[in-house]
């Protein structure tokens, strides 16, 4: 009973319930609860961005719908702080789906499904991921994709929404150069003159975007963008 108690105060009455049952998941369910509502206390507006300690990730999906089905199949992450992409610093790691991986995904990412078969399950993943990540900011090119998947995978896992910030370089780069055509990855990167290399793996599209945020980083402090709370009001504007 001071097991389940414990967890229930750590993350509420799901992991503590889970724990009657499967004691692992239930302590991953709840490391991820008390993740997300020690985040929630972290104020980071004042913080310079020369300073700011991000998490540039990327995920690759069997589909465009977590809520109709489609899973996370592979995440990956890059640390910075403020330009400097830390190298030494990633996370990479598959995940198990529940369904068959269609064969349109196969060829896209080279994930097959006898190699999914025996990656870690998700809420494994998540946690790892989530300890990797810590308080610092998440970075990501087109949020909204990857924010329904992380929500999705969190709520379905642990019962608890992302509470971490985002900074996107896609809305980003439309509000430094409202007028250019196309925003996409593949574009941006090119214009940018960052190297092509490995599309559509989870890592090195995180390392790419790491670039792209480093590119991005600079001309918003060349236009006296000082702060992370002054990015989000540029970008409100």
């Amino acid at each position: 009973m001071s097991k389940f108690w414990r967890l229930y105060k750590m993350g509420g009455i799901t992991p503590a319930v889970t724990s009657m049952f499967n004691p692992q998941s239930a302590q991953q369910m709840a490391f991820i609860r008390s993740v997300m509502k020690e985040q929630r206390k972290n104020s980071m507006y004042d913080i310079p961005l020369q300073k700011l300690e991000t998490v540039v990730f990327d995920l690759e999906t069997t589909g465009f719908s977590p809520y109709n089905g489609d899973e996370i199949i592979s995440v990956g992450a890059v640390a910075m702080v403020g330009d400097d992409v830390r190298e030494s610093e990633i996370y990479y790691s598959l995940v198990k789906p529940e369904k068959t991986i269609p064969d349109t995904v196969v060829r896209l990412t080279g994930i097959g499904n006898e190699e999914a078969a025996g990656a870690p399950e998700l809420i494994v993943v998540l946690k790892q991921f989530l300890e990797f990540v810590s308080h610092r900011v998440l970075v990501v090119h087109g949020s909204g994709h990857d924010k329904h998947f992380l929500n999705s995978a969190l709520w379905k896992t642990s019962k608890v929404n992302l509470s971490h910030r985002f900074i996107d370089c896609l809305i980003l780069a439309q509000r430094l150069e409202p007028k250019r055509g196309s925003y996409d990855l593949d574009t941006l990167l090119g214009d940018y003159g960052i190297e092509v290399n490995g599309r559509h793996h989870a890592l090195s599209d995180a390392e790419m975007t790491a670039q792209l945020w480093r590119c991005l980083l600079g001309e918003t402090i060349r236009r006296d963008v000082r702060t992370l709370g002054e990015l989000y009001d540029f970008l409100s504007r």
